[in-house]
């Protein structure tokens, strides 16, 4: 199985920085993220992962309001570390794909072939991100998704440029490069018109890892033509299953095989050397949550609801949620879920946003062991993108505890075998789609 850990300041949990063992700066503290790395490096993990958005405000996560640009922040993380891949956020939403493309390939050569990249539309329930990109409003779901095939298209394209022996630097000859050998794109789309070429070399994994949400329709087929990692969250393993073999049937449609698209569940887990552990260290972020900071966290997704307005025992169908402009299946699942439970409004965190929820995942490293394993063998995903609740206490559990039982078991690796993030995931590096075509003009 595969394993990425989510590296995001002092944890998932919304309260996770007022916990006793917390740095709560860490969110923009370089060596407690770079101690969070290496942790994930000793445990032998595929890879650290960034998450990203390009607005605040008073309803967001605290570990959001306060911390660094991803790109740079996956420089310094390469420069500390020596095989763990390290994945970034960026959005083709309010980007532009030569400067993305020139941003990621160098991270790729600084890492050695270790880079990521998290493609994202930008998801935003309030509308505030076009705000600060001079737009008045965010863009429709299918906009975002029509307009990211394109970047895709182009970043790709732009990683190409050069072949892979086209710098030949003879001192002898005064041959820098081989012209034969660098291209341009020349696309020219509904969105947007790149030349190229890019003004940097691939690299010793040929490009960036590309990385994705896809859940949604548009989501999924992006993810199924250009994707090789998918990073989702399902409630239960019967609809992770659904999901997982519906995607992959997909790929045929885009002449790839199954092995070409690893998917990652997403999990909060919180080991205990024993069961009465794990549920105190659970029962220790319960305690520290403010009921209705929280839920302020929760509006920000579900459309600037005002649940001042709300008791905490007031039914949670009750409330009044606005249709959203964001991630649209995430709210239509929740939706449904609090149609059918007896959710009250003081669940609503808990249940879906606390990353510390009690389930199979909170637990002794059996257990939680177990549960992974079970996941893995039925088909449910291929690997964990472990967003964990409390950092770095979590993470240093789970490596110390939970690793050595998966790796006993033979579900996951020992040391690496490889040095770039594509040997990590048994990715291949992909063929130069200019290799036969003839020189710039």
């Amino acid at each position: 199985m595969k394993l990425a850990a989510y590296l995001v300041g002092t944890g998932m949990h919304v309260a996770s920085w007022r916990h006793p063992l917390s740095q709560p700066d860490a969110s923009i503290n370089i060596n407690a993220l770079i101690e969070q790395a290496k942790i994930a490096e000793e445990g032998k993990f595929d890879i650290v992962f960034i998450a990203d958005s390009l607005a605040i405000n008073h309803e967001s996560h605290p570990q959001i309001l306060n911390r660094f640009d991803p790109i740079v922040l996956t420089t310094a993380l390469a420069s500390a570390t020596e095989k763990v891949g390290i994945g970034a956020t960026a959005s083709t939403t309010y980007s532009e794909p030569y400067v993305l493309a020139r941003q990621f390939a160098s991270v790729d050569h600084i890492s050695g072939g270790r880079a990521g990249w998290n493609v994202v539309t930008t998801a935003d329930a309030t509308g505030e991100t076009a705000l600060n990109f001079s737009r008045e409003k965010h863009w429709e779901h299918d906009h975002r998704y029509e307009r990211a095939e394109e970047f895709v298209d182009i970043v790709k394209g732009l990683w190409d440029s050069w072949e892979d022996d086209a710098f030949i630097y003879d001192k002898e000859s005064g041959q820098f490069y081989d012209r034969k050998k660098v291209h341009e794109i020349n696309f020219k789309g509904t969105y947007f018109s790149v030349k190229g070429p890019l003004n940097i070399a691939r690299s010793e994994q040929g490009q960036p890892v590309m990385i994705q949400a896809g859940a949604s329709v548009p989501g999924q087929r992006l993810a199924a033509r250009t994707a090789e990692v998918i990073f989702t969250k399902w409630d239960h393993i019967e609809e992770a299953k659904k999901y997982y073999k519906k995607l992959k049937g997909q790929l045929k449609d885009f002449n790839r095989k199954e092995e070409e698209l690893l998917i990652f569940h997403g999990i909060s887990p919180i080991v205990g050397e024993t069961e009465e552990i794990a549920q105190q260290r659970y029962e220790e972020l319960l305690h520290l949550t403010d009921p209705y900071e929280s839920l302020k966290f929760i509006s920000g997704y579900m459309g600037n609801v005002d649940f001042s307005k709300y008791s905490l025992d007031t039914p949670a169908k009750e409330v009044k949620f606005p249709k959203v402009n964001s991630i649209q299946s995430n709210f239509n699942e929740i939706k449904k879920i609090i149609d059918e439970e007896d959710l009250k409004v003081r669940d609503l965190y808990t249940r879906f946003f606390s990353s510390a929820k009690k389930d199979a995942f909170v637990g002794t490293p059996t257990q939680i062991a177990d549960e992974m394993e079970k996941w893995f063998t039925d088909k449910a995903t291929d690997g964990f993108m472990i967003q964990f609740p409390l950092l770095p206490r979590d993470l240093q559990n789970f490596v110390n505890l939970v690793v050595p039982i998966l790796q006993e078991r033979g579900l996951f690796r020992k040391d690496y075998k490889g040095d770039t993030l594509r040997d990590h995931l048994g990715l291949t590096k992909p063929i130069n789609q200019f290799t036969k075509v003839g020189p710039i003009v």
